[in-house]
């Protein structure tokens, strides 16, 4: 089947609240499903056509550009240390990571469009996007999860905002603070 499910659990705090403002659910439940949408056009999507079936569509230089992108994304995670001893696998965990960027951007392309000119509210976007990340782990959970889940630890998923410039600008970041990356080095996969 080509197509995509969420199940209706999934529409309640903290990803959907029908009471919130906007920034709120554009920056959760809007981000969970940019990111459901982006893999289907990431490494393992792009091996499918609109049908289904097995057809890689992209030209090489749409290949040469994600490789480029992923690479730079897989070194950010990769410099994640949880723990003195471990550190993110960062192509261990890129689909996911590529989904997480990409989601979050495309939720927030449709959270400007859906002002048609008004001023963003880009601060409650952002803080309801780590918001939905929240989570508390053991140490044995959280090390078993490094060395053997497809995803990232929910904190450094939320740290995915360090690729986007509106991020900058709602929270001011200057260079010389922690999470601030220069611009070069702001990973833009799509």
């Amino acid at each position: 089947m080509n197509g995509l499910n969420f199940p209706a659990a999934i529409l309640q705090p903290p990803y959907f609240n029908p009471a919130a403002d906007a920034p709120y659910n554009y920056g959760a439940i809007g981000a969970t499903i940019g990111h459901e949408i982006s893999h289907s056009f990431d490494d393992q999507g792009s091996q499918f056509d609109a049908h289904g079936r097995l057809a890689n569509w992209w030209t090489k230089q749409d290949y040469d550009h994600f490789r480029k992108a992923a690479e730079a994304l897989a070194k950010q995670y990769d410099a994640y240390r949880p723990f003195p001893d471990l550190a993110v696998n960062g192509h261990q965990t890129l689909s996911e990571n590529i989904a997480d960027l990409a989601g979050l951007g495309a939720a927030h392309d449709a959270y400007q469009l859906s002002l048609k000119g008004k001023p963003p509210d880009d601060k409650q976007f952002f803080i309801s996007f780590a918001q939905s990340w929240r989570q508390k782990s053991r140490e044995e959970a959280l090390r078993q999860q490094i060395a053997t889940d497809g995803h990232a630890p929910d904190q450094y998923r939320a740290a995915t905002v360090r690729n986007l410039d509106p991020w900058y600008a709602a929270f001011e970041v200057k260079p010389g603070q922690k999470m601030y990356l220069d611009p070069k080095d702001r990973v833009r996969v799509w």
